[in-house]
Parts: C-alpha cells; sequence; structure tokens
C-alpha cells in the first residue's frame, strides 16, 4: 500500500476527511492544509475534496471509541495555527483508536503529549481573550476588534452571547478577516472584509474615561512590566484601550 500525503481545504470536516482516507483508502504519511503545502516532486500527495458523510463517521467513531474529550483536543488543535497540527492529531487520533479509550491523560505518549501542548496553548489564549476583549459602541453595534494567534473566535462567542444577550455585537478576528455576529443571544460565523472602527464623540470619552480610570486605579510602587508583558504580550495591546 502506498503511503502519501493528504492535502485538505483547511475545514474541520476536510480533516476528519483525510482521516476516513487513511482508514480506508491509503496510509497517510501526514496531513496538511492546502495554504501550507510545501509541494515536492519527492513526496507524493493526493488532494481530498471534503465528505461530509465520512468526516461524520470519523467524528462519531471518535466520540464513541475514545472519548468526547478527546474530540474537544482534536478540535482546538485544529484551530490552532501549527503548522503540523495535521500530522499531530493523526497520530493522536491514530493512538486513540489502538487503545480505545480517553488518552487525553497520557501526556507521556509521543502521540499525545503535542496535542496537549497545542491545546493548552488555545484553552489559554481564550482565557485571556474573555478578559483583554475591548468592545466599542459603535451606532449602537459592540465592535471588538482583535488579533489572536489562534483561530478562536468561535470559542469566544458563546460566553458573549450568553453574557451580552440583548446587545448587538461584532467579534472580528483581523488576522483571518471573520468574524462572530450576534443579535439577542444569537450568533453566526462570518467571513468580512476589512472592519474599520470609527468612534464617535461619546464612545471617544467613554474611552478617555477608561484609560484615566485604568492609570488612577494602579499602584506605581507596585508596577511589575515582566508580568504585564506575561499577561498581556505586546501583540495584543494594539487593541486594548489602556495600551494605546
Amino acid at each position: 500500500m502506498i503511503i502519501m500525503d493528504y492535502i485538505y481545504d483547511g475545514t474541520f470536516y476536510g480533516l476528519l476527511t483525510c482521516v476516513y482516507e487513511h482508514y480506508y483508502s491509503r496510509k497517510a504519511s501526514g496531513i496538511y492544509e492546502e495554504k501550507n503545502y510545501q509541494y515536492s516532486i519527492i513526496n507524493e500527495f493526493k488532494i481530498i475534496d471534503t465528505n461530509d458523510e465520512k468526516a461524520v463517521r470519523v467524528y462519531n467513531s471518535l466520540k464513541e471509541k475514545v472519548s468526547k474529550k478527546a474530540l474537544e483536543y482534536i478540535y482546538y488543535s485544529w484551530l490552532s495555527n501549527e503548522v503540523d497540527k495535521g500530522c499531530n492529531i493523526l497520530n493522536f487520533i491514530e493512538y486513540g483508536f489502538s487503545v480505545k479509550k480517553d488518552v487525553t491523560r497520557h501526556f507521556e505518549h509521543e502521540a499525545v503529549y503535542p496535542i496537549c501542548v497545542i491545546y493548552r496553548k488555545v484553552a489559554q489564549e481564550v482565557h485571556s481573550f474573555l478578559g483583554l476583549l475591548r468592545f466599542s459602541d459603535i451606532d449602537g453595534v459592540l465592535v471588538a476588534v482583535y488579533k489572536p494567534d489562534h483561530d478562536i473566535t468561535e470559542l469566544l462567542a458563546p460566553h458573549f452571547a450568553d453574557r451580552l444577550g440583548c446587545e448587538r455585537f461584532i467579534i472580528y478576528d483581523e488576522r483571518r478577516k471573520k468574524g462572530a455576529v450576534s443579535s439577542m443571544g444569537e450568533w453566526i460565523m462570518s467571513q468580512m472584509e476589512e472592519l474599520e472602527v470609527k468612534t464617535g464623540t461619546v464612545e471617544s470619552e467613554i474611552r478617555r474615561y477608561w484609560k484615566e480610570y485604568f492609570e488612577n486605579v494602579s499602584i506605581k510602587e507596585r508596577k511589575n512590566r515582566e508580568i504585564q508583558y506575561q499577561k498581556v504580550p505586546v501583540r495584543y495591546r494594539k487593541n486594548i484601550v489602556e495600551f494605546k
């Protein structure tokens, strides 16, 4: 049986379709997103068309034979910006199917450790932006613009849809040109063009008051810039009002 690289369209179902083909067609040496794949005359490759039926079969098998927690780890890893995530996910899935139980606590295993590391990175960024995301009132719509390392908008949206249930809001990822659009507690993901936020007089005043509050409550003698940079990295600060 010939082993080759599988190329998919970047969707989660596309990834799971590759896993299906790995088991029922030809073994994959690796799974890669089409946009990141380095084509070579040495490696054999095959572009796999996304098939929802095959993807659902893999999804259900993982849930039943491995665990729902393992599925969460796989999904978070897929949302990451790690270049080799497809290969790591494939190794993780192979190990999970081989032992047929939850493997998320098998940290020491070579197929599990990379996924655990990626999962923690994504989960930590989600946790950070639950506190760091800043909304502006633009003509009655709350708009938050940010630039996360990982594709986490859909993980943030349910929290804010619940918290801001009576509001309309947009969480816009300027790196990926996509966002969550919510109204009255219901939200959808949507691709968007460049989103320009123009603040009016009231919003500008609110921002000024917030920055003054931020400065006044801080204790200069207890400033710890090292901790500040750990909790709020410089790459996040462009869209955080108090750091402008």
